[in-house]
C-alpha cells in the first residue's frame, strides 16, 4: 500500500486527496494547508474524513481559533509518507521540494509550476515509462493534459503529423475573485504554452496554437485541427474516440450544448463538486477538411488532472511499470468509462 501526502487543499488539492482515496492500493495519509480557507474548514465540518497538517507554523493558533484539529507540520507529513502531491500555488511547490528532498520522498508537482522543478515533464498516456521510478515528476496543465489525449489517441491509431489549435479559456474558477469581472475577451501570443507542452511531451509532433481568455468559470472548450499522416475517416476517429476511457463523446442533438450543458449533467449525475475527470468531444464538432481532422474538445478544468496524477502515483513507485497497466488501473478505481 503505498502512502501519500497532499500539500495545498485547494481547487486541485481536494479533488487529489478524494481521487487517492478512491484507489485500492494507495493510503492517503493526509493533507496540509497554511490556513482556515473555505475548503479547510468544510473539511471540519465534514467531519475531518482527512488527517489536516499545517504547512504554516505561525499559524497553528489561526487554525486552532477555527477549530481544525491539526496533526502536525508539512514535515510531520511529509515524514510519513511514500509519495507527496503539490497542489500548491505557482512557485511553493519549488520551495517545498526542499523539504521532499531532505527526507528522500517522492514527489509530484502540478502545471503551474516550472518544468525545471521535476525530472520529467509527465503525462500517464503519452510518456508514462519515462516516469517510472523517478523522483520528481510535473504534469502537464489542465487544457494540455486534455489536449494530450486527444492528440495521442489519434496518433496511437494513424501518427499525427502536427495540429493546430485554438483554446477559449475560462478566464478563473467558479468562486474566485481574483480576476475580477469582465465583459471582453483576451488573445495571447501564439504559440501558446500548451502546444510548446505537447511538443515537449509528443516531441514527434509539430503544434501551435492560439489562446482566448474569457469571461467565464466553467472549463475551457479547444479546437483542434490535426494533420494525419495518412487519411482517416470520421467514423474512424469517432471509433477511436469512443474506445477511451477519458474521453466522452457527446452530441449536440442529445442537448449537450457546451460547457455548461456537461457542468450540469455532472451535477445531475451527482458528481462530488460536479467534477469530470473525463474530456468530452462533440461529435457534430469532428469534421474532415481534406486531409486534415478538426473537432472540439470540452476541458473540465478543475478535475482532468486527477487521473494523470494517479498514474504519475503508479509510475514514480513503480507500482506498475507498463503504461497500459498503470493507467488502466487508475481508470478502474475512479471509474472511468463507466458510461459507456
Amino acid at each position: 500500500m503505498v502512502k501519500v501526502g497532499v500539500a495545498g487543499y485547494g481547487v486541485i488539492g481536494q479533488r487529489l486527496a478524494d481521487g487517492v482515496a478512491l484507489q485500492k492500493d494507495m493510503e492517503l495519509v493526509g493533507v496540509a494547508d497554511i490556513a482556515p480557507t473555505l475548503a479547510v474548514r468544510a473539511l471540519k465540518e465534514k467531519g475531518m474524513p482527512y488527517k489536516f497538517y499545517n504547512s504554516l507554523p505561525e499559524n497553528q493558533k489561526l487554525l486552532e481559533d477555527a477549530g481544525i484539529p491539526v496533526s502536525g507540520t508539512l514535515e510531520d507529513l511529509v515524514q510519513q509518507v511514500d509519495i507527496m502531491l503539490d497542489a500548491t500555488s505557482a512557485g511553493i511547490g519549488a520551495k517545498n521540494k526542499e523539504i521532499y528532498a531532505k527526507y528522500n520522498k517522492k514527489a509530484i508537482f502540478q502545471g503551474g509550476e516550472k518544468n525545471s522543478v521535476a525530472d520529467v515533464f509527465f503525462h500517464g498516456y503519452a510518456n508514462y515509462e519515462k516516469g517510472v521510478g523517478k523522483q520528481f515528476l510535473k504534469l502537464t496543465s489542465c487544457n494540455t493534459t486534455g489536449l494530450i489525449r486527444a492528440v495521442d489517441c489519434l496518433d496511437r491509431v494513424v501518427g499525427i503529423e502536427k495540429v493546430a489549435i485554438t483554446i477559449i479559456r475560462r478566464v478563473a474558477d467558479p468562486g474566485d475573485y481574483h480576476r475580477g469581472l469582465t465583459n471582453a475577451l483576451q488573445i495571447d501570443k501564439a504559440p501558446n504554452h500548451q502546444a510548446v507542452d505537447l511538443m515537449t511531451i509528443m516531441p514527434h509532433i509539430n503544434a501551435t496554437g492560439i489562446l482566448v481568455h474569457t469571461p467565464v468559470t466553467h472549463g475551457h472548450i479547444i479546437t483542434v485541427v490535426a494533420t494525419p499522416k495518412k487519411k482517416i475517416s470520421k467514423d474512424e476517429v469517432l471509433k477511436a474516440f469512443n474506445s477511451h476511457d477519458r474521453i466522452r463523446v457527446v452530441r449536440i442533438a442529445d442537448g449537450f450544448l457546451g460547457n455548461a450543458s456537461l457542468f450540469r449533467y455532472a451535477r445531475d449525475l451527482g458528481n462530488p463538486r460536479g467534477d469530470m475527470y473525463e474530456i468530452a468531444i462533440w461529435e457534430e464538432s469532428i469534421v474532415e477538411s481534406g486531409n486534415d481532422i478538426m473537432f472540439a474538445i470540452n476541458i473540465p478544468q478543475e478535475s482532468v488532472v486527477i487521473p494523470e496524477t494517479m498514474d504519475a502515483i503508479r509510475a514514480a513507485m513503480e507500482m506498475q511499470t507498463n503504461g497500459a497497466e498503470g493507467v488502466a488501473i487508475t481508470n478502474k478505481y475512479l471509474g472511468m468509462g463507466k458510461w459507456k
